[in-house]
């Protein structure tokens, strides 16, 4: 297959996956190539039962064109979503759709050396055990904490690689082009691709977690700013608490704002007699505790919802502090913590009408991510096909199985 062509077929493949349904026209336009070239690869694209049609547009008055996505199992991307302590991975489909049970297991990254190794094996088990053709998987996206240099695949926090590049361990274990990045940069990237985000221009997205992330949209793109670090929310000083973050400084909104925070505070809170529903939350199982007390808010446990709410309120602080200085215009909550859903609204509102210039706070709107806790796995399937050069069609699948 000529290189230019394997091109266009390429970007049609991106562009459709990122679109869901695009008309002939809608893909030529996005492709920058003519009308007839575009409609003969679509055509052989069908043939080769790597794209559908979908049946036709809305009318505006005249002929509906014809719609087409892509078929759902004709290739595949395996998803890693880590945090510290918790690593999930899946399999997706090219709808976005998991095609085998997500497999969620414990690794603490704290100090732990071995821990790129255990994650590589756990990718590669996954992966035997799902029985699809690696032939017919696109790549590796992982998604995790951490300074992530996404250009050489390093992580200056976590997953030591011996200053080598993860990607390319990784890569040299399953065979598979591999893709790193910040988790909340991911987040961001599955609302940009997928979610609320999509068609906005400046907005930007809460990663409520063991730290508070962030990740930026500005001009309608991602931004990693200048190493790629762009986004640490979480490290912003606005307290005088003396309490040592995890980033070895004091007063970070991480000390008061994160789900650390969150989990802590609320012993304290049981340990001092607080009625709660809350009897004591489990010791190092910290997913554990966070879920007991989101679940206990949402039944309508009033100190749970307190906690909470003074963690939203430490968190629309901060975020005043960003719309004076980026003006954006949505806030996505999403996220681990954001399964507490609309509780964290309020709280928000009221520290942003208390820090924030009105004119700019009442230009901002606040959402709660649709895609929640799976933004993360999303985002990490985006990033391979974002990021990936190969060729995702079927005729080159059977080029690579010729003798």
């Amino acid at each position: 297959m000529g290189k230019k062509k394997s091109t266009y077929r390429k970007e049609i493949i991106k562009q459709l996956y990122f679109h869901k349904t695009l008309s002939c026209n809608d893909v030529s336009y996005k492709i920058g190539k003519s009308l007839p070239l575009t409609t003969r690869m679509l055509t052989e694209l069908i043939d080769e039962d790597c794209v559908v049609e979908t049946g036709y547009a809305n009318s505006t008055g005249g002929r509906r064109p014809q719609m087409y996505s892509l078929r759902g199992d004709f290739m595949f991307i395996v998803s890693v979503a880590m945090d510290q302590f918790i690593t999930r991975i899946a399999i997706m489909d090219m709808q976005n759709n998991p095609v085998a049970k997500t497999e969620k297991f414990e690794l603490s990254l704290y100090n732990n050396p071995s821990a790129l190794a255990v994650l590589t094996d756990k990718v590669c088990d996954y992966i035997d055990r799902s029985g699809i053709d690696e032939n017919k998987i696109v790549g590796i996206g992982i998604g995790m904490p951490g300074f992530v240099d996404v250009i050489k695949g390093i992580n200056y926090t976590f997953l030591d690689a011996g200053n080598a590049s993860i990607n390319h361990y990784v890569s040299s274990k399953t065979g598979l082009p591999v893709f790193i990045d910040n988790d909340s940069r991911l987040i961001a990237l599955a609302e940009l691709s997928f979610g609320s985000l999509h068609n906005r221009k400046n907005a930007m997205v809460i990663n409520i977690g063991w730290g508070v992330g962030l990740g930026l949209i500005v001009n309608g793109e991602l931004f990693r700013g200048q190493n790629g670090f762009a986004g640490e929310f979480s490290h912003i000083p606005l307290f005088s608490n003396n309490k040592l973050c995890s980033c070895g400084k004091m007063g970070c909104l991480e000390t008061e704002a994160s789900l650390f925070a969150v989990i802590e505070k609320t012993k304290e809170g049981i340990k001092s007699g607080k009625l709660s529903h809350i009897k004591e939350l489990p010791e190092l199982h910290f997913e554990e505790a966070c879920d007991i007390i989101i679940d206990a808010a949402k039944k309508g446990d009033k100190f749970a919802i307190e906690i909470l709410s003074d963690a939203g309120y430490h968190i629309g602080r901060g975020l005043a502090v960003l719309i004076h200085l980026l003006n954006p215009e949505i806030i996505i909550l999403s996220g681990r913590g954001s399964g507490a859903g609309k509780l964290w609204q309020a709280p928000i509102q009221q520290a942003l009408n208390e820090h924030c210039i009105p004119s700019l706070a009442i230009g901002t709107e606040i959402q709660v991510s649709q895609f929640g806790y799976d933004a993360e796995l999303i985002g990490a399937a985006a990033l391979v096909m974002e990021r990936s050069e190969k060729d995702l069609s079927k005729a080159a699948l059977l080029e690579t199985e010729l003798p």
